[in-house]
């Protein structure tokens, strides 16, 4: 994101948390649709393609969630820590509606 725009926005700090969010949703969403998709093949090869196409999904999950936890960004231990996270972010988001209101 440019520079100028980030400090305007206010996103200048939270860009590799959004990135990183954005990734973690896409990368569970992948390994829901891998699931439902082995259960409705009745071809076995197709199966076994799917299957190791979800255990990479799970792989990419597990290592985006721990690059969160460790960055701060996910506290999926802790939930009043991510509710303050959570609504730091919607703090960020509804400002950036104000200022461009």
């Amino acid at each position: 994101m440019n520079g100028l725009i980030e400090t305007l926005t206010g996103m200048d700090k939270m860009t590799d948390q959004v990135i990183a969010t954005d990734f973690l949703i896409s990368a569970k969403s992948g390994v829901q649709n891998y699931a439902v998709a082995i259960t409705e093949t009745t071809s076995p090869e197709v199966r076994l393609v799917l299957r190791k196409q979800l255990e990479d999904a799970i792989v990419t999950h597990d290592k985006i969630s721990n690059y969160m936890m460790e960055k701060g960004y996910y506290h999926a231990y802790n939930m009043q820590e991510q509710l303050k996270v959570d609504i730091n972010t919607t703090d960020v988001a509804l400002n950036l509606v104000k200022k461009f209101k």
